[in-house]
């Protein structure tokens, strides 16, 4: 017979269970309740704006495209038949949808998911900005933590925009905190369960986004330095994890050739032709200065975000975190916040990361976050000395933090509804234009993929290159190199030419292949697009080819450099010499008889060192260049002082040619110009047998 003293083991165990479920529910149900809260606000302001769901950014419509793909069976290809790309900035996010897609959230139902796992992620963050304070500042600092997160207003916009940024926040902030927590726990906490934990957000995190890769390596060091066991198998864990830091280019290299995504490609200073040497510590140093400037000051880009003049606060905040680690032993907590705030910098080596409304720099603000309850905690301390009484003040400073965010997010909700209007006033109507207007075999250029491919239905190319293969090396030359490309492309492929466009022409930079006009969408209220007026062509390759012989000799050409197409570049070794974005262009204007002539060239040249093949013999130089009427170029082959040219007349481009000195035939032969009196633009040299 059972008694009360004889209670069953299950019931024993259970109370403290109980216990610490209520305690959860009790912590957590704040949390939830906030972001319900500021979901309904957000989602009902884009409803009444857009009258439907909408995402905020057009790049949102890529990662959707690509989840389609994967339910679809071809992941990895933008598009049913075509080449593996990389084109989303995430490659797990696209994954978490994909199936629910397959359920039937298609069109515009995709963006109620994302805006759902955006949303509970937003909740988990706050939790673990919370989590990570508490050890470090105390109680009251971890709920200042947890208040601030969702009082930012760079968090509520990322969570509405449709991308990946606030699960991913969310993943570095948890694989962080876990892994001090292992590290500073006893060793009867390092559990299986916990290590399997440990690995998992590893590559959760650097799945997620490239920089997760940090987030993998602290897991990684945590894992190596208290392994869970003695046993071999115990210690791979530690490689598991660190795995993942290699994880995401290994796949590139494997399905596309490179390591390299396309966004890294088109948008990473390091590779790019036009950023080496004193040029690239240049940009890194310019976007350095905008960052602790401009950006963390709460100035013009983040002025919608952050209060002005917050750039100490912010830096004190993470000093903050450096002392209160020490002083409590807490080193391994405190170094993965600071390395979470100092992850931020890492898009200070993009070209620019002023785009999207700073979505690339959001993520790593929950270090920042950390670092401001921190030092709330450490004032609270200093004001106790004085006065016991006084710790009040960590509450207090905390909740003026918070506040201070908050008072922001009227203005956030209202810019999230304004762009989702936006994107689907241009981008979202013209692809379900093109769906509906446009022939099912119809190929359609564009330089923003993302709504036009994912509403169109149609194939799309890619000008920027994020998602269509090869192509992101050109986009990043400039439109002169596009254009040459494109000249390659209708000799060998002519089927991956565009049959239309639908592009902003500015950013085309190239009028001569936009053919007749068809359709536009014109918004001017809104500042998340990249630009007023997005416009549907028919494209028009007819200029191609017209620039490839000179107008000024008949003669059988013996070899040829087309300045600007980075494959007759490569192959005859020309130097950019200082070349800087924006100078390669596209030139279209006449021959001496009338005829229409495009090509492509670099501006801003003083000096063009090139390798040729020249005829044996001798023969005749020709260049095609452009520059103010005086100019003289001095020609130099192999080294000697060859001619000495002048440009005459207005400054029109012109052809001018120079004798070659006879030679027995060279494979390379160096050949230099240089300008006196201005810059030239070049386009093209030929050499001609006599």
């Amino acid at each position: 017979m059972q008694t009360t003293l004889e209670r069953p083991q299950s019931e024993e165990h259970g109370e403290p269970i109980d216990r610490a479920r209520r305690e959860l529910a009790v912590a957590v149900a704040p949390i939830a309740i906030a972001v319900a809260f500021l979901a309904q606000r957000t989602i009902a302001a884009v409803l009444a704006r857009v009258g439907h769901a909408g995402a905020a950014l057009d790049d949102a419509y890529i990662h959707f495209q690509y989840a389609r793909a994967i339910a679809e069976g071809h992941p990895l290809r933008f598009q049913a038949a075509a080449p593996v790309t990389s084109g989303a900035t995430s490659t797990l996010w696209p994954a978490l949808l994909a199936p629910f897609w397959t359920l039937g959230a298609r069109d515009d139902g995709i963006v109620w998911v994302a805006w759902g796992l955006a949303f509970v992620a937003l909740g988990g963050l706050a939790w673990e900005a919370g989590k990570l304070t508490e050890r470090l500042a105390g109680r009251v600092a971890a709920v200042g933590a947890m208040a601030m997160t969702l009082g930012f207003g760079g968090f509520l916009w990322t969570a509405a925009s449709g991308m990946e940024g606030i699960p991913f926040a969310w993943a570095i902030a948890r694989a962080t905190r876990r892994a001090s927590e292992w590290a500073e726990g006893p060793q009867t906490d390092r559990t299986e369960r916990r290590a399997g934990e440990l690995v998992a957000l590893a590559w959760v995190a650097a799945l997620f986004r490239p920089e997760g890769a940090l987030a993998a390596g602290f897991v990684a060091a945590a894992l190596a330095v208290f392994p869970l066991g003695a046993t071999w198998r115990a210690r791979a864990l530690a490689l598991v994890a660190a795995s993942a830091t290699v994880a995401l280019p290994v796949v590139l290299w494997l399905t596309t050739g490179s390591p390299r995504s396309n966004t890294a490609v088109a948008k990473l200073l390091i590779g790019n032709p036009y950023y080496t040497g004193p040029a690239l510590a240049a940009a890194v140093e310019a976007n350095l200065k905008l960052f602790f400037g401009t950006l963390l000051e709460g100035e013009v880009w983040s002025a919608e975000f952050l209060p002005h003049a917050g750039a100490p606060v912010a830096v004190a905040g993470l000093f903050a975190v450096a002392w209160l680690g020490a002083q409590r032993h807490r080193y391994w907590r405190a170094a993965g916040v600071l390395l979470i705030a100092a992850t931020m910098l890492a898009p200070c080596f993009y070209l620019t990361f002023l785009w999207n409304r700073l979505r690339y720099l959001w993520p790593f603000t929950t270090g920042w976050i950390v670092g401001l309850a921190c030092l709330a905690r450490v004032v609270g301390d200093l004001a106790g000395v004085v006065r016991p009484r006084w710790r009040w003040v960590t509450g207090l400073l905390c909740g003026a933090f918070a506040g201070l965010f908050a008072s922001k997010l009227e203005g956030t909700i209202d810019d999230v509804a304004q762009s989702a209007s936006g994107i689907d006033r241009q981008q979202v109507a013209l692809g379900r234009w093109a769906n509906e207007a446009l022939p099912p075999s119809a190929r359609v250029g564009v330089n923003d993929t993302g709504a036009i491919a994912y509403f169109g239905e149609r194939v799309t190319f890619d000008v920027v290159g994020l998602t269509s293969a090869n192509e992101a090396r050109y986009w990043v030359a400039g439109a002169g190199s596009r254009f040459e490309h494109y000249e390659r492309l209708a000799a060998t492929q002519p089927a991956r030419l565009p049959t239309h466009f639908i592009v902003y022409p500015e950013w085309m930079a190239m009028d001569s292949v936009l053919g007749e006009p068809l359709h536009e969408a014109t918004v001017t209220d809104s500042t998340i697009l990249g630009g007023r007026t997005m416009r549907a062509y028919v494209a028009d390759w007819s200029l191609l080819g017209t620039g490839e012989r000179p107008w000024s000799s008949a003669a059988a050409i013996v070899d040829a450099v087309d300045v600007a197409d980075l494959e007759s570049e490569a192959a005859h070794g020309y130097r950019l010499l200082g070349a800087a974005d924006g100078e390669d262009v596209v030139h279209e204007g006449a021959s001496p008889s009338g005829a229409p002539v495009v090509d492509g060239g670099r501006t801003r040249r003083v000096m063009e060192q090139f390798e040729a093949h020249l005829p044996g013999g001798g023969g005749r130089g020709i260049v095609r260049l452009q520059g103010p009427a005086g100019t003289t170029v001095a020609v130099r082959i192999g080294g000697k002082a060859t001619a000495q040219l002048t440009l005459e007349g207005g400054d029109e481009w012109t052809e001018l040619a120079f004798d070659l000195p006879p030679a027995p035939e060279s494979v390379r032969t160096p050949i230099e110009l240089s300008a006196a009196g201005g810059p030239l633009t070049t386009y093209h040299y030929w050499f001609v047998a006599r």
